[in-house]
């Protein structure tokens, strides 16, 4: 299945770019999808443990099972004062 993804913010620069597609098998999670990301894209790798991740508009965990057609988008850490 072909997943879109989204960089906001800094991962743009990360990636020297805004989105990618990245084919994985049915029934993969984001976990295997950030993996990817990662050999894609080495820098991510720092960034592995802060990353926010969101399938739609929702944000959800590592284990969420990715379906046909979602978007999933990154995120760097919330930062305020």
């Amino acid at each position: 299945m072909t997943t879109k993804v989204h960089f906001y913010s800094y991962f743009k620069e990360l990636t020297d770019c805004a989105e990618t597609q990245v084919e994985l098998a049915d029934g993969s999670t984001i976990e295997q999808l950030y993996t990817e990301l990662i050999r894609r894209f080495p820098k991510l790798a720092a960034m592995n443990h802060s990353t926010l991740i969101a399938v739609g508009v929702e944000y959800q965990g590592r284990s969420y099972v990715l379906q046909a057609g979602d978007e999933v988008s990154l995120f760097p850490p919330v930062q305020g004062g």
